[in-house]
């Protein structure tokens, strides 16, 4: 489904599913976990319960789809979904965990690139 997307598709998506939500949470189990997962990409914050958990999982699975610009990252026990262009609050043990994985994608392209500068050069500010 997702190779159909592209980041104009998922923008609108998001905006349909907080113009229904809001900030609310919703109480349909599909709807929770769209909402979760978009409010994860879109806007991300430090004190998500997300982040917390990640500390101590190793990256099992590092995927790119190129055609909507996100980034999935499963790990032992949660997966996230990150846009290509964002910075997220990630460790420095997770994402250097994430430079020893190498990414899946169809083919190796500027993109795929570019993930991996950004990646280093967040793994260096940190």
């Amino acid at each position: 489904m997702l190779k159909s997307f592209d980041r104009e598709d998922l923008e609108t998506l998001w905006k349909l599913v907080k113009a229904k939500h809001g900030y609310t949470r919703p109480e349909e189990g599909y709807e929770r976990v769209l909402w979760g997962d978009l409010k994860t990409m879109f806007e991300h914050n430090i004190e998500d319960i997300v982040w917390r958990n990640l500390q101590g999982n190793k990256v099992l699975i590092r995927k790119l789809f190129d055609s909507c610009g996100v980034h999935f990252v499963r790990f032992q026990d949660m997966h996230i979904f990150m846009l290509v262009d964002k910075r997220y609050p990630l460790t420095h043990v997770t994402i250097t965990d994430m430079l020893n994985r190498k990414p899946q994608a169809d083919y190796w392209n500027e993109m795929c690139y570019q993930l991996l500068k950004l990646i280093t050069k967040q793994l260096k500010n940190q």
